[in-house]
């Protein structure tokens, strides 16, 4: 057996592996070595396995280490660490890990970075823990991650960065571009140059491909795009991400309530929101918190998930309530009890079909007031139009297993309510619960369950104690 030491001289010694498998995932064996690394404190060897990795991967790694060893790993590495790599990792993972570094370290590692990722490491960490971080940084950057931390949480201001190049409407293209050759201090990254007047109000753009065709004497007033989309940094990032999407931006700058320039946003900050957004609603549609990681702890996804199930708990109890009221002719006919739930199960499929459909479409304003009835009528006739063709199958099926042709009937007629009520229910539903100001991805679930299972158990057990004279 090797000793800690052994193991990490040898992996020293031998190629490192590939640090992800073929099918994407991070290699058991990569992850090994690391540990070994850092429990034998050889900052070294640690290098040589972390210190070219992309901030994803390391991000990765991260969240694979136990959480006692996420700390070390840094401190260990030192200067070395890109704290890039904390803004790849779940919420709960960088909070843990920043609760155990000293303020310096944090401060140290923030600095180096794109004001908008420092804001992401940052932001969720109590006041006076920001306070002691931001006290350790130059006071231009202490000032501007203040000024970004003081707008709303998933807001503009949040997202964008600060570092912005902005020149005077009285430049030539030769002034501007003498500058950027000869300014260290410049965005790591940008793809147009914004001109401001003199109280730093923006103007319009210039893209770095028109500057860049354009001979050195011209002015660049004559280049100005005045007509450029702008965003406000108080502005939601769900809807920035919107105005990206619908008018394929690479950059757009951010103002504030004066029209100064105050930062941009950047297309790959907007595909981190859109997958961000995306997946909160596919949680919330699934009864999750929105916030809920993989890394959270029992305690927390247990309390995160309670709400949902109490409400199902509740629309259970409903559809509970509804079947004993038939249940005399449950008692004199055995067959009702073994189709029912046939019934329910096609109805609370069919509604989360359309409710899916429709909240999805509400999150991305593809539906509205103004298609908003044409959507629901081909829903309607969708519904109807499924009822009519399971209530043909299930009918025939239930003739033949119970022998009783009227049941085929009647089992036929509940799935063409049920279907054509679920179709309904889960496009009117989330219509609803929007025009209400509520969310509906979180809220439509509990109240589409209900109508399908009660307005499926009503309607088969009513017809069927009503064609069979059970009562």
């Amino acid at each position: 057996m090797l000793d800690e030491n052994t193991m990490t001289a040898a992996s020293a010694a031998q190629p490192v592996p590939a640090f992800r498998e073929e099918d994407g995932a991070v290699s058991g064996v990569y992850v090994k070595l690391v540990i070994a690394a850092i429990e034998a404190a050889d900052s070294p060897a640690l290098d040589s396995l972390v210190g070219s990795l992309h901030e994803s991967d390391v991000g990765a790694l991260i969240e694979a280490l136990d959480p006692d060893l996420r700390p070390r790993l840094i401190e260990l590495m030192g200067p070395d660490f890109d704290f890039t790599a904390l803004t790849e990792v779940d919420d709960s993972v960088r909070d843990e890990i920043l609760d155990e570094l000293p303020a310096e370290t944090v401060a140290e590692g923030v600095r180096e970075l794109d004001s908008n990722d420092a804001v992401r490491i940052i932001e969720d960490l109590p006041k006076e823990e920001q306070a002691e971080i931001l006290e350790q940084l130059p006071a231009f950057e202490r000032g501007a991650l203040a000024q970004s931390l003081v707008y709303p949480d998933d807001s503009a201001g949040r997202r964008m960065q600060t570092d912005v190049i902005a020149v005077s409407p009285t430049w030539t293209v030769g002034h501007a571009i003498d500058y950027m050759r000869e300014t260290a201090d410049l965005p790591n990254r940008f793809y147009e140059i914004y001109v401001v007047d003199g109280d730093g109000r923006l103007l319009g753009a210039v893209a770095l491909d028109l500057l860049l065709r354009t001979k050195r004497p011209v002015s660049i007033s004559d280049l100005v795009a005045p007509e450029r989309r702008r965003v406000r940094a108080t502005d939601d990032q769900e809807e920035v991400a919107r105005m990206f999407e619908r008018y394929d931006l690479v950059a757009a700058p951010v103002v504030d309530g004066s029209d100064r320039l105050v930062g941009v946003i950047t297309f790959d900050d907007i595909v981190d929101v859109i997958e961000e957004e995306a997946e909160e609603d596919i949680k919330a549609l699934g009864g999750v918190a929105r916030r809920e990681e993989l890394s959270d702890s029992v305690w927390t996804t247990a309390k995160g998930r309670f709400p949902w199930l109490f409400a199902n708990l509740l629309t259970a109890l409903l559809a509970s309530w509804v079947i004993r009221q038939f249940e005399v002719s449950i008692e004199k006919m055995v067959a009702l009890a073994v189709l029912m739930p046939v019934v329910a199960s096609m109805g609370g499929n069919a509604g989360m079909q359309t409710m899916t459909i429709a909240v999805r479409a509400l999150a991305t304003r593809d539906l509205s007031d103004a298609n908003s009835w044409r959507v629901v009528r081909r829903e309607l006739l969708v519904g109807g139009l499924n009822g009519l063709c399971f209530a043909l199958i299930m009918g025939i099926i239930a003739a033949s297993w119970f022998h009783v042709a009227d049941l085929g009937l009647v089992i036929g007629l509940a799935m063409i309510c049920v279907l054509a009520a679920a179709a309904l229910g889960g496009i009117v539903i989330p219509l609803g619960l929007t025009r209400l100001g509520v969310d509906p991805a979180l809220a439509s679930g509990p109240f589409v369950t209900t109508i399908t299972d009660v307005v499926g158990f009503f309607s088969f057990l009513g017809i069927a104690t009503l064609w069979f004279g059970l009562r």
